[in-house]
């Protein structure tokens, strides 16, 4: 039985006949596999720390439902609605960091969390989505209108990030918003000079970073030299993805939980190859391979240049950040606290998740021509902002 009628014009009946329901179906999954990894991983860490057993569970599932409920609000937008959402969100979130650094919550050294009526918020995480869609959208206009000032405006807005999130400090975010930028800054045809140059700017910055941030130099000595300080995360981590062997020691039967602190955040995918061995690891890559294999296949026969870049630049952090955090897990790469998307713990991390795969999932969308370029010189932040373009937007 069919939802909807071809021939209801209402919001969701049109977003029901235009979205990509396979994409919609694989981040629903990937939900409901946070939902059970929240009662599997985060119980153990709760009762260590002296809260409730299911204190963290619970607050899970609260996070998880409004994801959901973010993510299909999101993707309802059209493409013009997305950009304009992804300015103000940019705006604000580049607020909200500044603000960490003056009256921000301290944990492990670093200043990146807002307390905001009892609940921590990240604003770091709600940038990236917003940072590359607006970063999209200048790279387009540089491309096509030759408009310099766009491409000066995205270099300026990457400067002024890296700097806020080197302050706080978050050197990982740092470094995924710059990978990403450059990703960006490629796929839109730019200068290979510019590019090399930035390399060797993110290498020399590099060096300078792990000279004078301990911990990052801690990271890396760590993770090329086991034996020059504490393993102790990384190897409980591969020991449990070790003893889970083909199909798992079973649901609710694995200790990694119970001696990792992290076992409910940056390394819940040991959790989940413990318990339910290989095959659980392998749905996992599967699902996260699917989204970005899925969403690269219906870029194909996208004709508007800036919602390419910018789906291309949601895909990248995406898939970026699901690599990194398998990759820790998996003691590919030095330690960093890099949430895996929709099933770590987090409540910044899975509203950033949801803000992306809205974006994302809205973008691709199946439209006319006409609704893809429809004149936005009317809408009010654009028409602000086109002032910066000598009118031009």
């Amino acid at each position: 039985m069919r939802i909807f009628s071809r021939t209801d014009r209402s919001i969701f009946a049109n977003w029901w006949w235009t979205v990509d329901r396979s994409m919609v179906l694989g981040v629903l999954v990937l939900i409901l596999f946070g939902y059970f990894m929240a009662f599997a991983a985060s119980p153990a860490v709760a009762q260590h720390i002296g809260k409730p057993t299911y204190y963290f569970a619970n607050k899970q599932l609260v996070f998880l439902t409004l994801a959901f409920v973010v993510f299909l609000v999101v993707s309802l937008l059209d493409a013009i609605q997305i950009r304009t959402l992804a300015i103000l969100l940019l705006i604000g979130s580049i607020g909200a960091v500044i603000a960490t650094l003056v009256i921000g919550v301290e944990a492990k050294g670093s200043m990146r969390w807002l307390r905001i009526a009892g609940l921590s918020l990240q604003p770091s995480e709600i940038l990236k989505p917003a940072f590359v869609v607006v970063m999209a959208w200048l790279f387009s206009r540089q491309r096509a209108q030759f408009d310099s000032k766009a491409l000066w405006l995205a270099c300026a807005l990457l400067g002024l990030v890296s700097f806020l999130l080197s302050m706080q400090p978050d050197i990982g975010q740092m470094t995924l918003i710059f990978l990403v930028w450059m990703c960006l800054y490629f796929l839109s045809g730019g200068s290979m000079r510019l590019l090399v140059a930035l390399t060797l700017i993110g290498t020399v910055l590099g060096g300078y970073v792990y000279a004078t941030k301990p911990h990052v130099a801690s990271r890396v000595d760590r993770f090329i030299d086991p034996s020059s300080g504490d393993t102790y995360q990384v190897d409980n981590a591969m020991e449990a993805i070790r003893s889970g062997g083909f199909v798992g020691v079973g649901l609710g039967d694995g200790q990694v939980k119970s001696i990792l602190p992290d076992a409910h955040s940056d390394y819940v995918f040991a959790v989940a190859a413990e318990e339910g061995g290989l095959l659980m690891g392998c749905l996992i890559v599967g699902l996260f391979s699917f989204l970005v294999l899925r969403a690269l296949s219906n870029l194909r026969d996208e004709k508007e240049h800036w919602i390419q870049l910018a789906a291309s630049g949601l895909i990248c952090l995406f898939g970026l950040q699901a690599t990194i955090n398998l990759a820790v897990n998996l003691n590919l790469m030095p330690s960093k606290g890099m949430t895996l998307p929709f099933i770590s713990y987090g409540g910044s991390s899975l509203l950033a998740s949801a803000i992306t795969m809205g974006m994302l999932v809205g973008l691709m969308r199946r439209r006319t021509a006409s609704a893809a370029r429809v004149d936005v010189a009317g809408t009010p932040i654009i028409r602000i902002l086109g002032k910066s373009f000598g009118g031009r937007i």
